[in-house]
């Protein structure tokens, strides 16, 4: 994705359950948003973002959901 062209640029790794694992990216979109783009296994449970992003890019994003995929807790 090309950001001179209004698309994404990934700007951080989901890292899966296992702490080594890269299951998605984070992408920060020209117009500021925020979005998870997942490998090619769909969403998996995450345990930390690298490099780690601000609570606020966290909280767009639903961090905490995403640590919760797959565990069957409620939202």
């Amino acid at each position: 994705m090309n950001d001179d062209k209004g698309e994404g640029v990934a700007i951080a790794n989901l890292i899966g359950a296992d702490g080594c694992s890269i299951v998605g990216w984070v992408y920060r979109w020209t117009t500021g948003a925020h979005a998870v783009m997942w490998d090619v296994h769909g969403p998996q449970p995450v345990q930390e973002i690298r490099p780690d992003l601000t609570a606020e890019q966290q909280q767009e994003i639903d961090f905490h959901g995403l640590k919760r995929i797959g565990s069957g807790e409620g939202g």
